[in-house]
């Protein structure tokens, strides 16, 4: 199979993958793909074809269309604050309806299926309710029913604490539990079917030339995701890179090749992959802060342990003995912070907090820029030479992220894939590997 088992296969899991004759595929499908009785149908027909073709298959379900949205509103109209605990359990019910249905399509079409929950499927998470972590992957049951012949279908975004307590994974939570089954079943492959073709060098709905990508590495859509590629979620990425899971994004809706994610060695790399964006974050300013050690671990331990997740960040130049902290949260996050900043601001004898909403971040990605200088200087004179004012830089070895303007995010986005012409054809820049 290419890969050796992995410390999230449970008892008895192991002799089953390595006795097993045929390969095992795990297949999810978000909830675009099965947002109607038409579509689950449609699904039903894809999923018998590859257990036809002779594949063992077991598939991670969404919640139809919008229902999550829907429960949420639900459960707003009821309590300003529903309990996490409660919410969680509420959430659930939306991928209980779609794998049950799914199972009956694919029943009707003369294949055995049956559906399983994803405690019963043996997601264990840790306790964080609404974010919860996969912990371990206990698939004896989903096991037993592909070694009987059955297709298997899983609730995804759901999973059960040690204690039993009903968990959620958060945003695009059904991709982690598709990565997880696919390392804990050492399947060859992870489809993860959504209502796009696959990973685009931009958000085609902004750039309409941009060109789909037929291959990433781990790392590369590690920082595409980070930076607000929805395509995928980040925690699916993290898991596939730790447990070597391959994975292809395609289209629910048109049988086309993908992009493939998989392990760079042996890829072909070009110097920039694709632009990434995102306004879901806000930034946050803590006005002349002492400059002296210490003010920095005072800030951002006490938003860690409150679980605000901080990006960028930059400290201006200090004057006076005292200097400007700018970074950034999410926006979901800035009410649960607030609080917790006004205590920051007043134990560092800071000067006053700022937050700003109205921000948006654009990502330049590419293997290639790690030996290729002068890529950072091309994307802030494409941003000048379109009136983008940038507000924050950050960067790692394959990223190079700016802060800008919401309103200028569309237009930033735009300059950057021109100037870097993402549209025209793909040259290689070297091959990793022997």
């Amino acid at each position: 199979m290419g890969r050796t088992a992995h410390s999230v296969i449970a008892s008895g899991t192991r002799g089953w993958a390595q006795a097993r004759t045929v390969e095992v595929i795990v297949q999810k499908y978000g909830g675009t793909s099965l947002a109607s009785p038409e579509r689950i149908q449609h699904v039903a027909r894809r999923v018998v074809a590859a257990a036809d073709a002779g594949a063992s298959v077991c598939v991670v379900a969404s919640a139809m269309g919008e229902s999550t949205d829907e429960l949420l509103a639900l459960a707003a109209s009821v309590s300003p604050h529903p309990h996490v605990r409660e919410l969680d359990m509420l959430l659930t019910a939306g991928e209980r309806i779609s794998i049950a249905l799914l199972s009956m399509a694919i029943l009707d079409l003369g294949r055995e299926a049956v559906s399983y929950t994803g405690s019963q499927a043996g997601i264990v998470t840790d306790t964080g309710h609404g974010r919860a972590r996969i912990v371990e992957v206990r698939s004896s049951r989903v096991v037993e029913a592909l070694a009987a012949g059955r297709i298997a279908i899983v609730a995804g975004f759901q999973g059960v604490t040690a204690g039993l307590e009903p968990t959620t994974l958060g945003r695009g939570g059904s991709d982690t539990t598709a990565v997880a089954l696919a390392a804990a079943l050492a399947a060859e492959l992870c489809e993860i079917y959504t209502d796009v073709e696959g990973v685009f060098t931009a958000d085609p709905r902004i750039v309409p030339a941009a060109r789909k990508l037929e291959a990433l590495s781990y790392e590369e859509m590690l920082e595409l995701a980070a930076a607000g590629a929805r395509v995928l979620a980040l925690r699916s990425v993290e898991y596939a890179r730790n447990y070597g899971v391959r994975i292809h994004v395609r289209s629910a809706f048109v049988d086309t090749p993908g992009t493939r994610i998989q392990e760079e060695e042996g890829m072909e790399h070009t110097i920039i992959s694709g632009i990434a964006h995102d306004t879901s974050e806000a930034k946050v300013t803590l006005l002349e802060v002492p400059d002296r050690p210490g003010i920095a671990a005072a800030i951002f331990r006490p938003l860690a342990d409150a679980g605000v997740n901080v990006d960028m960040i930059v400290q201006n130049v200090a004057a006076d003995g005292r200097t400007d902290i700018s970074f950034t949260v999410p926006k979901d996050d800035l009410e649960q912070a607030q609080p917790v900043l006004q205590v920051i601001d007043r134990a560092v004898g800071g000067r006053g907090v700022t937050s700003d909403v109205e921000v948006g971040r654009v990502s330049l990605v590419g293997a290639g820029m790690k030996t290729n200088p002068g890529v950072a200087a091309d994307m802030f004179d494409a941003l000048a030479e379109a009136a983008v004012n940038i507000e924050i830089i950050s960067t790692s070895s394959i990223r190079i992220s700016c802060l800008v303007r919401e309103a200028d995010v569309a237009r930033a986005v735009e300059a950057v894939h021109d100037r870097f012409r993402l549209s025209e054809p793909v040259v290689l820049q070297e091959v990793h590997g022997d």
